[in-house]
C-alpha cells in the first residue's frame, strides 16, 4: 500500500522536521495537539496533512486553510508545494505559533488571526479545513471564499457519510471521496461546484 510519506523530498522533510521540533516545544505551554499525540506527530498530523497534496489542482494558486490550529493541513501543504497559503486561526496564541513556525521554516504563508466568518480575501483555488466543523457549517464559509472552478479538501472521520447527507439538503455539490492513507476509518472529501440548493 502506498504510504502518505512516500515522495517527500529531503529539503521538505528537513523543514517539516524543524516545524515538528518547534511544535513540540510550544506544546509544552500551549495546547496545539493532544499530549498523547506527541509521539505520533508524524503519522497522525504531518503525513495525514501531506496526503492532500496529490488531490490539489495541478497548477498552484492560492489556498485558504480554515481553522489552521497547529498548522494542519495548511502549513504542511505550504512546505510541500508552491501554493500561496493563507492560514486562518482565531486563537491568538495558536496564530502566534503559526507566525513563528512560518518564520522558522521559511513557509510562504500569511496568518490571519480572525474568525473564518470575518475573513475577506480574493477567491481561492482551494479551501481546506481539518477537524474544524461539520460540512453544513463549512460549506457556507467555503462558498464565499472559493473561486468558481475551485475545490475544497476536507479530511473527515467516520461520520463523513452522515455529514454529506445533512449537507446535501442545503447544497448542490460535486463530491469525490478518497480513502485516507493514515486512518482506515477516515475519508478525504474533494468538493467542487458548490451552490445553494433551491
Amino acid at each position: 500500500m502506498k504510504h502518505a510519506g512516500d515522495g517527500i523530498p529531503p529539503y521538505a522533510r528537513e523543514r517539516l522536521d524543524r516545524f515538528a521540533s518547534l511544535l513540540l516545544r510550544w506544546n509544552a505551554t500551549i495546547n496545539l495537539i493532544s499530549r498523547t499525540d506527541e509521539a505520533a506527530l508524524w503519522p497522525r498530523h504531518i503525513l495525514d496533512s501531506a496526503q492532500l497534496v496529490p488531490l490539489l489542482p495541478p497548477t498552484p494558486g492560492t489556498l485558504i486553510d480554515l481553522g489552521s490550529g497547529a498548522g494542519f493541513p495548511g502549513l504542511v501543504l505550504a512546505l510541500l508545494t508552491s501554493w500561496t497559503v493563507h492560514l486562518v486561526e482565531s486563537d491568538q496564541r495558536k496564530a502566534a505559533f503559526l507566525r513563528e513556525a512560518a518564520r522558522e521554516t521559511d513557509a510562504r504563508v500569511t496568518v490571519h488571526a480572525i474568525r473564518a466568518e470575518a475573513l475577506r480575501l480574493d477567491r481561492a483555488a482551494a479551501v481546506t479545513a481539518r477537524a474544524l466543523a461539520p460540512l453544513e457549517a463549512l460549506l457556507p464559509l467555503a462558498a464565499k471564499l472559493l473561486a468558481p472552478d475551485g475545490i475544497c479538501l476536507f479530511p473527515k472521520g467516520r461520520g463523513a457519510a452522515g455529514e454529506l447527507t445533512v449537507a446535501s439538503t442545503q447544497w448542490h455539490m460535486r463530491v469525490e471521496q478518497f480513502p485516507s492513507l493514515t486512518d482506515s476509518g477516515a475519508t478525504l472529501l474533494r468538493i467542487s461546484e458548490i451552490r445553494r440548493a433551491g
